[in-house]
């Protein structure tokens, strides 16, 4: 009986092995019937959102999603670099434009830029830093861009965003890349000279985040236009909401709709989202309106159209491009989401930064500088250490656009996640700073960066969106090495090649979910001892490499199986998809911080940023697993991927209190590590600017903490009791400190009423 059975089960499997082994038979009783089931759980996929799929390149993100990343690549990627014609722009224009800018008056009391600053910003060709040499341009990389945009954000928001509409999604950028020879001549030498004032109009009323909603809509057809009997051209009708620049624009990108109900152009009827150039001076335009969003002054406004007239050759792309406008927007969108909002979430962070260190050093409280309680300590640390990693992931971002990568899913993984901590950032600084922070006034240079960063959250898709949908919905389908394969095998109309496509993506997908299951377990059971780092790391960083291909590899398998278990219904399990994105996205900024330290030379004053941001983001990883699995609808197979993910319990915990202190002494201490951290803002020299102010009390402070060591123990040894500036002089009688160190004390006292102190005003604000 016992070989009976033992040559039943053998015989089974053999014929299971033969059954996979062999092509045909395999197609037949298994990849035949798989692919029927997958055609039928395949979500339905609008054009809109096929085209977004197929938008941008894969990059970085493959290799995360793969669960074994390779590290020597990474580190083998060139540290971005400015030319020597950046850095000239921005010691130069970039610097004195900021020395220009006054952030009070152009919101208080302007609501707009200065004239003189507009006619700056034009002349010295703010708007055509994207826009080639040839056509007049400064032809300057996504690093510089990033590098400009973050700088000027430090500063003003107002101008930060006035410079990076025209650089980013605008006219601008579809012009280079779709746009016909005649357009692209035309246009590009005045909107890089200013000649021209951009915007791009393609939020509604009705359509915001479903942009492929819109009600604007064009129909084909012939018209007179200038003096010109029988134009084929579009009569257009729009109305939109929130466009940056609006107001302002000389000429508008418009998306629409568009429709051929009498086949002036084919037989198709309904030919798709289309982009137009219009200038604004056409007749039916109406625009100059504005919006004031959460007390910004940046141009933001309404504009609409009613039966607008335009000529076919004001299609982007000219009649080539009829159609063809979502397609363009998604493969342009990864500049707005990955260079500008990211550049200047993070020049708000390093400004917060910067000066909540400062601050923390100057300000005292109980006879003691605030940062030195554990209780301003832990937000400053998370300052500091958020800032570190938002930065490292701009640079490396920036960097793969310079590569020549439109890293669509990476764009909405640091748009998200820059934007969302710099209102971290933002929050622990304004609770550092206390009244300081919500007093507004000239000498708050907070104030303006708290009340707008909402404004980031929103634009370029909304925050909740970005997260509960496109990171990871995107990236399962963009970054998955065999899911993009399977979807086009079944969606293809000839039977034999889809069959065959699906039968050898379906083997590939096999073996890669199997070997991420057996991974997974070996790295839980090992503590990630068994995964490799690169060759030619440090020991203290190289268990950080480990750790992250550990992670990486459950990550590709929990993401295999919800997608295999819930098919097209994880889709609208937005909370699930959410917090596999929070483990994505963490992955990648992991990545850009460990790069960004190797490219840095691995200073050692660095490594608290390095360990307290990529220890807490281990620990948030850990909780979107552990969320994921809580959470997931079949117990069974949560039940079985935790003993996969976790096969020891929790492996992560969050950054430890010292770990924070350490930080805190890099922020409160000026030096290069306070520099690196916070390098490319503009910190202004003069004594009559609130952060020159602050700057030179911290060097004071500093300088004076050897003397106040000095008094505090003569007081204590009572040979020294008087109070305020009876002190100072009674400890220079009795010879405690010097006449040099005196002064400074003197001079520390002045400089800390100056910066503690904040703006008053007439009762009636004059």
């Amino acid at each position: 009986m016992v070989l009976f059975f033992f040559s039943l089960v053998l015989g089974l499997v053999t014929l299971v092995g033969v059954i996979l082994l062999v092509r045909p038979l395999r197609c037949i009783f298994i990849s035949s019937p798989l692919l029927k089931i997958f055609r039928k759980a395949l979500p339905q996929i609008s054009q809109t959102e096929q085209e977004a799929l197929d938008a941008g390149t894969v990059w970085w993100d493959g290799e995360l999603f793969s669960g074994k990343p390779d590290w020597n690549k990474l580190l083998a990627y060139p540290k971005p670099q400015l030319s020597a014609e950046e850095k000239t722009f921005l010691l130069g224009p970039v610097e004195q434009l900021c020395e220009m800018l006054d952030e009070w008056q152009i919101t208080r009391e302007l609501h707009d830029l200065p004239p003189n600053i507009w006619q700056f910003i034009k002349d010295n060709g703010f708007f055509g830093m994207i826009i080639p040499k040839q056509y007049g341009g400064h032809g300057f990389s996504a690093l510089a861009h990033s590098e400009v945009v973050m700088k000027i954000s430090s500063r003003s928001g107002t101008a930060a965003v006035t410079v990076m509409v025209p650089n980013s999604l605008g006219p601008a950028e579809l012009l280079l890349h779709y746009g016909t020879e005649d357009q692209k001549n035309h246009y590009l030498p005045r909107l890089a000279k200013g000649l021209e004032v951009p915007c791009f109009a393609l939020t509604g009323p009705d359509a915001g985040s479903d942009a492929g909603a819109m009600p604007d809509l064009g129909v084909i057809c012939h018209s007179k236009f200038n003096g010109k009997q029988d134009v084929l051209g579009i009569r257009v009708t729009w109305e939109k909401r929130y466009i940056t620049l609006g107001p302002v624009a000389t000429l508008l990108g418009l998306a629409f709709k568009l429709y051929d109900p009498d086949g002036l152009l084919g037989e198709k009827k309904d030919l798709g989202i289309t982009l137009a150039l219009i200038p604004t001076n056409t007749p039916g335009v109406s625009i100059g309106r504005r919006h004031f969003p959460l007390d910004a002054a940046f141009q933001n406004g309404p504009n609409t159209g009613k039966d607008v007239f335009i000529p076919i050759e004001w299609v982007i792309g000219g009649r080539e491009g009829v159609g063809n406008g979502w397609r363009m927007l998604m493969n342009c969108l990864a500049v707005g989401r990955s260079i500008s909002l990211p550049a200047t979430s993070v020049g708000a962070a390093k400004l917060a930064a910067r000066t909540s260190g400062a601050y923390c050093m100057v300000r005292v409280q109980f006879k003691i500088p605030i940062g030195y309680f554990e209780g301003v300590e832990e937000a400053l640390a998370r300052i500091g250490a958020n800032t570190y990693m938002m930065d490292a992931a701009r640079i490396m971002t920036a960097g793969a656009v310079d590569l020549g990568e439109k890293p669509s899913v990476i764009s909405a993984i640091v748009k998200y996640h820059l934007t969302e901590r710099a209102r971290q950032v933002i929050n622990d600084a304004m609770d550092v700073h206390g009244g300081k922070g919500i007093c507004m006034g000239p000498s708050n240079y907070l104030g303006r960066a708290y009340q707008q960063i909402p404004v980031g959250i929103t634009v370029e898709g909304a925050n909740i969106l970005t997260r509960s949908l496109i990171i990871f919905g995107q990236g399962a389908i963009r970054c998955h090495p065999y899911v993009l394969k399977e979807i086009h095998a079944a969606n293809d109309s000839d039977a034999v090649r889809a069959l065959q496509e699906f039968d050898r993506a379906l083997i590939g997908h096999i073996a890669f979910s199997f070997s991420n299951g057996v991974r997974c377990l070996l790295y839980g059971l090992t503590g990630a001892s068994l995964a490799s780092a690169p060759s030619n790391t440090s020991v203290e960083i190289a268990g950080y490499y480990r750790k992250l291909t550990r992670l990486s590899t459950a990550f590709a398998l929990v993401a295999d199986v919800s997608m295999l278990v819930l098919g097209g219904s994880l889709k609208r399990k937005e909370k699930l998809s959410a917090r596999l994105g929070d483990i994505f996205s963490m992955l990648y900024l992991c990545s850009a911080t460990l790069k960004r330290f190797e490219d840095d030379g691995r200073p050692a004053s660095d490594l608290p940023f390095l360990h307290w941001s990529i220890q807490d983001a281990f620990y948030r990883m850990q909780l979107a697993f552990i969320g994921l699995l809580d959470n997931f609808p079949v117990r069974i197979v949560a039940w079985k991927l935790r003993l996969l993910v976790f096969p020891l319990g929790k492996s992560f915990s969050p950054p430890s209190d010292e770990l924070g202190h350490e930080v805190v002494k890099v922020m409160m201490t000026p030096g290069e590590a306070r520099d690196r951290l916070t390098s490319g803002i503009y910190v202004p020299t003069s004594a009559n600017e609130p952060l020159g102010i602050l700057e030179l009390a911290l060097q004071c402070a500093v300088a004076c903490k050897e003397a106040n060591a000095k008094i505090r123990t003569a007081v204590k040894a009572g040979q020294v009791s008087a109070q305020g500036d009876e002190k100072i002089a009674e400890a220079l009688d009795q010879g405690v400190i010097t006449t040099t160190e005196a002064e400074s004390l003197k001079k520390m006292k002045s400089l800390r009423r100056r910066v503690i102190m904040v703006d008053d005003f007439l009762p009636d604000f004059g």
